[in-house]
């Protein structure tokens, strides 16, 4: 596997689940949303409109089509921009599972815990089911470790969920979405 790699996704996505990472989100720089309704009729919201919480908007629980976003992006200087990106990169490289296929950070984050970190402190990094593994890097990565089907991932993702709670009283939840059937 090369050391690069292309990590996709849609402006779309981000806004429905206000997207975020190192403190920001997209609710700081989303301007304006357009999308089309359950009847065809194309609206825009502004950015108080979209109800914004953490990894939720009002897009996360209708099933509306989004068009186009306008961000309302700050200016700054180049270097400290460059030195940024660099800053991150670094990060993720030294903290997430980035050598695997995933879905990214599986789990949100609670309100008073870190779920990695009780999903860890359960002992659940390195669990598996079919080809989907808890990651032994980062436990809030579940990871394609060898030809996993979208059953081996949920089942994996379920048992992390019921262990958690079982160990700890905590209800973890997902931070990615699951869509169609099983």
């Amino acid at each position: 596997m090369s050391s690069h790699q292309e990590f996709l996704g849609t402006i779309g996505g981000a806004v429905k689940m206000n997207a975020g990472a190192y403190g920001k989100e997209m609710k700081d720089i989303v301007y304006s949303t357009k999308y089309i309704d359950y009847d065809g009729n194309i609206n825009e919201i502004n950015l108080k409109e979209h109800n914004f919480e953490y990894r939720k908007s009002i897009f996360s629980s209708k099933k509306y089509i989004i068009l186009e976003t306008t961000l309302r992006l700050k200016k700054g200087i180049k270097a400290e921009i460059e030195n940024k990106i660099k800053e991150y990169q670094t990060s993720r490289i030294e903290k997430q599972p980035l050598d695997k296929p995933s879905a990214g950070s599986t789990f949100k984050r609670g309100e008073d815990y870190i779920t990695s970190k009780l999903i860890d402190e359960c002992g659940l990094k390195g669990k598996q089911i079919g080809g989907a593994k808890v990651s032994d890097k980062h436990a809030g990565f579940i990871v394609n470790e060898n030809n996993a089907t979208s059953n081996d991932i949920i089942e994996l993702i379920e048992y992390v969920k019921d262990e958690v709670y079982r160990k700890t009283g905590k209800k973890i939840e997902l931070e990615l979405q699951i869509v169609g059937e099983r």
